[in-house]
């Protein structure tokens, strides 16, 4: 059990890396595609605040793309979808238990929902703190 502790501390450190480099790709990159168009302030934000929605799931897919491959090396499923399938319910916290890890692998994916609830919940506070920098949620507008 010690092994699985390790081996999803490592993908959980790194998942934290990525996410924080991530996000910080996504504040450069929505703001300076919503500031090449020839928009209004308003419709900048919005478009803006869209552009970081879609560039957190690109974040996230890649952290669920982490434990997939982690899954295949490690040999816990034998091909691709499964081991996708299961990371991606795994890291939502959907967890459906129609397809599990062996017996000796257990800790190791639990792990990654405790690992997935956080990312998500970090960027979900970056969205809203977000939305009240530039959107609509600071100036008291809506969508």
């Amino acid at each position: 059990m010690l092994h699985n502790l390790l081996f999803a501390t490592v993908l959980i450190g790194t998942t934290v890396f990525v996410h924080m480099i991530g996000l910080m790709a996504v504040s450069n990159g929505a703001s300076r595609l919503a500031g090449m168009l020839p928009l209004d302030r308003r419709h900048t934000h919005m478009l803006a605040m869209a552009l970081a929605a879609l560039g957190i799931f690109g974040v996230l897919g890649a952290q669920i793309w982490i434990w997939t491959a982690a899954y295949l090396a490690l040999g816990i499923f034998p091909d691709i979808e499964s081991a996708l399938y299961f990371s991606i319910a795994t890291f939502c916290t959907l967890g459906y238990g129609d397809i599990v890890p062996p017996v000796g692998w257990r800790v190791f994916s639990a792990l990654e929902g405790v690992n997935g609830f956080l990312l998500i919940g970090w960027s979900t506070a970056y969205l809203i703190a977000l939305g009240i920098r530039i959107g609509p949620f600071g100036a008291g507008e809506h969508f």
